[in-house]
């Protein structure tokens, strides 16, 4: 029972860590990237479907990426998601075939921006590997109370998970220094 606890405890810290990392991903930094684009929703006869289905990205320059659509059809509604992106300041040339996008330079204030962005993010992060902490000590209250499980064995699954938490929030907050690192990057 506890095993199982840490266990589940232990997956979903993991992918609160892979959501954080994922998140800080689609902050761009002075270089065109296209997992930039591959959660856009655009506007596909009514459904909304992220650009990544819907046509293949490349990265042919640093600062350009070109979306090349499966679907010809597409291009109008590709278009109108990249220009309500916010936070990107782009504006897509479409000339029938594909879209290209041409991010422009960032400034130190749009850096700074950024940075706030993604340390929010960050700490969005760590709320949730918390919240995961806390829902595993009740499970091991609920375990307790039951009296399915010592005093001792729960003592000691309490501080694993302690440990397990300590663990995931340094690995979210590596993963902001090196993204933090990256937007100063001139």
């Amino acid at each position: 029972m506890i095993s199982e606890i840490l266990a589940t405890t232990t997956d979903k810290m993991g992918k609160a860590v892979d959501s954080a990392k994922e998140d800080f991903a689609n902050v761009r930094t002075g270089r065109a990237n296209p997992q930039l684009f591959q959660k856009v929703m655009v506007d596909y006869y009514g459904t909304p479907t992220p650009l990544g289905q819907l046509g293949q990205l490349a990265n042919p320059e640093a600062r350009t990426i070109v979306i090349t659509p499966y679907d010809k059809g597409a291009l109008q509604g590709i278009e109108r998601a990249i220009r309500e992106m916010p936070n990107l300041d782009a504006n897509p040339q479409n000339d029938g075939n594909l879209i290209r996008v041409t991010l422009p330079d960032l400034t130190e204030e749009r850096r700074r921006d950024y940075v706030k962005i993604v340390k929010n993010k960050a700490e969005d992060a760590r709320v949730s590997v918390r919240n995961i902490r806390r829902k595993g000590n009740d499970d091991l209250a609920a375990l307790k109370k039951d009296g399915l499980a010592g005093e001792d064995d729960i003592a000691r699954a309490e501080k694993e998970l302690d440990a397990l938490t300590k663990t995931h929030v340094d690995a979210i907050d590596d993963a902001l220094k090196r993204k933090e690192a990256e937007l100063l990057e001139v």
